[in-house]
């Protein structure tokens, strides 16, 4: 019942605009009551969920997942051997396995030019600290 006191009007009747207008002229219309909330009820609810280690770690998780089970279908469904050619060596294996192949190494050339840049700019930061001593 707490939920539906959070989404319901706070008067009950008419809204002010239509009150106010069904009066007579030369009448004031009487004050809205306002009901009160009941302690606790819908101050709980308001309040937004902190968001933690653990929720990133569980929605990291599920993408995760989700990205292995897309992986394995894509493998599954492009098994047709292909022709390949790199740096004199040639050879057959499966489509899947070569995109695999190159998107690992697309990935492991990211990381190792990224970590490159940002050991270059703690060294700079770390210079500049003791500079400023």
């Amino acid at each position: 019942m707490d939920i539906l006191h959070r989404f319901r009007n706070t008067r009950s009747g008419p809204s002010a605009e239509t009150a106010e207008a069904d009066v007579p002229q030369g009448e004031s219309s009487p004050a809205p009551t306002v009901r009160q909330a009941d302690p606790g009820s819908s101050a709980e609810f308001s309040r937004p969920v902190p968001v933690t280690r653990t929720s990133v770690a569980w929605a990291g998780v599920w993408a995760a997942a989700l990205v292995s089970v897309a992986l394995i279908v894509f493998m599954l469904q492009n098994t047709t051997p292909t022709q390949v050619s790199f740096l004199g060596l040639h050879g057959t294996l499966p489509l899947a396995v070569a995109m695999l192949i190159a998107m690992l190494s697309g990935i492991l050339l990211t990381l190792v030019l990224g970590t490159a840049r940002i050991t270059q700019l703690r060294r700079l930061a770390s210079r500049r600290r003791r500079q400023n001593r």
